[in-house]
């Protein structure tokens, strides 16, 4: 996973207002939690920090610069305006290279089952541990040929080395089945007439 480096601002004003006139000025108001320390509260520029989690994903890592001094953080929170869709507000955790974490990674699907089936998602994420530095940004399950049947367990997906699944591994992430053919709505709104029809006679 890269790191993406972002220049943060300490903020001293806090609050619903403070963080509006963050926002008018084109940044993002955060806060950085972790290792016992007190909370540290940034701004941090708008279109950078929109682009670096648009490209970290869930997981996103960054290095912010806090006056001079470089701390790695992980995203955990992320406050969108529903109408905007722009970020209002973001918890981060403060995290070191090397350290172990516990995060919830992304499951995608890739390729095709047979024809006649119906794949169903069961679980969208697993949740592992792995080096801060080192988080998977995905996992992907094949499902190319898959048949009516075949279930694909959380257990059975490919880990890099050092990253530990914490899902149980008999959880079932993705399951083929076959797919159940909806009958003509034509006819079942006939039949009541037809009856009808002949309680009039």
């Amino acid at each position: 996973m890269s790191t993406e480096k972002i220049q943060a601002e300490v903020r001293t004003e806090f609050g619903k207002g403070a963080a509006r006139r963050t926002r008018r000025e084109g940044k993002i108001p955060a806060v950085i939690y972790g290792h016992g320390n007190d909370p540290i509260h940034v701004s941090l520029p708008g279109h950078a920090t929109t682009m670096a989690l648009r490209h970290g994903g869930a997981n996103a890592l960054l290095e912010l610069d806090i006056a001079g001094t470089p701390q790695l953080v992980l995203s955990k929170a992320v406050q969108v305006d529903p109408v905007r869709r722009v970020l209002e507000h973001i918890d981060f955790v403060a995290v070191r290279s090397g350290e172990k974490v516990t995060v919830d990674v992304q499951v995608i699907i890739v390729g095709e089952a047979l024809r006649g089936t119906l794949v169903v998602t069961e679980n969208t994420s697993v949740q592992v541990e792995a080096e801060a530095t080192h988080i998977p940004e995905s996992f992907e399950v094949n499902i190319e040929g898959a048949e009516a049947g075949t279930q694909f367990l959380a257990g059975q997906l490919e880990l890099p080395k050092g990253t530990i699944l914490l899902t149980d591994p008999e959880t079932l992430v993705v399951n083929v089945t076959d797919q159940v053919a909806e009958e003509p709505a034509a006819e079942s709104a006939e039949a009541p007439e037809a009856e009808s029809a002949g309680t009039s006679e």
